[in-house]
């Protein structure tokens, strides 16, 4: 049975106690904060183990993206559909889904508590920096959904980079290839990326590169960004397994932005 599956069975012995125990029991109408801050190192699972960590994830995931969602002044309708369609590509059952807006509800909230849930999910995510990354990218996917970064989007972000340990030239590292992603993808509603093949310009900033980069550097970075997106990888480091998909489908795009380049170079 996955981490969704025992938390609603009632095995809450790796269930998360502080900010980010009150958001999610908030969004599931218990009380879970109070009852189980106590029982990190207790229950089923201790601070770290993957389940627990898996739980994190998905809290932070979606209740971050409803309080960028909503930086700019107004909740655009293409960033309800943004993260409406990452549910849908995530392929979630219908609790999940229920959960997951939720979630991005409670993020919403003025009383939301940012900092302190971004510190429990660095501290529960431990040293899993793939983890933090690819979390970084799902918020950045979010902040792109209504077109570019404005300036109070922007400095939202930075904010949580700095309080994740996040550098500023890994964000903007990460920034630059989602852009070009999101401009490649053509958005949310977008053609499938399997029916497109990526502008060269797009699949260089997709890899993080220039066009001045060596064919050794080309696959240098495919490589390490292949490894980095790996979706069994990622749900061993705590990923929901419910986000697989969406792993793959970032991986997909990685790929097709190499072949893209391959092609060009004739290597």
């Amino acid at each position: 049975m996955g981490w969704w599956g025992k938390l609603i069975g009632g095995a809450f012995g790796y269930m998360l106690g502080g900010p980010l125990g009150a958001v999610l029991g908030a969004a599931l109408g218990h009380n879970f904060d109070a009852g189980l801050s106590g029982m990190g190192g207790n229950g089923e699972f201790a601070p770290g183990d993957r389940e627990r960590v898996q739980t994190a994830f998905f809290t932070a995931t979606f209740s971050v993206m409803g309080h960028l969602s909503k930086v700019d002044g107004r909740v655009s309708r293409r960033e309800i559909a943004l993260a409406e369609a990452l549910m849908e590509q995530m392929d979630l059952g219908p609790e999940l889904r229920k959960t997951a807006i939720r979630l991005f509800r409670e993020g919403k909230d003025p009383d939301y508590p940012l900092d302190q849930v971004l510190e429990q999910f660095r501290r529960e995510c431990s040293r899993r920096q793939s983890l933090i990354w690819m979390f970084l990218e799902i918020q950045l996917q979010a902040a792109y959904a209504d077109g570019p970064l404005v300036a109070s989007e922007q400095r939202l972000l930075l904010h949580v980079c700095r309080v994740l340990g996040v550098p500023e030239g890994v964000f903007r590292l990460l920034e630059q290839r989602m852009r070009a992603q999101a401009h490649y993808a053509g958005g949310v509603g977008g053609e499938e990326p399997e029916r497109q093949v990526p502008s060269l310009t797009d699949a260089y900033a997709m890899l993080n590169l220039t066009p001045a980069a060596s064919d050794a550097e080309v696959k240098r970075a495919y490589r390490r960004l292949r490894s980095q997106h790996h979706p069994d990888k990622l749900v061993a480091k705590g990923l929901p397994e419910e986000m697989m998909k969406l792993a793959a489908r970032k991986s997909h795009e990685i790929r097709q932005a190499y072949e893209r380049i391959r092609e060009a170079r004739g290597f």
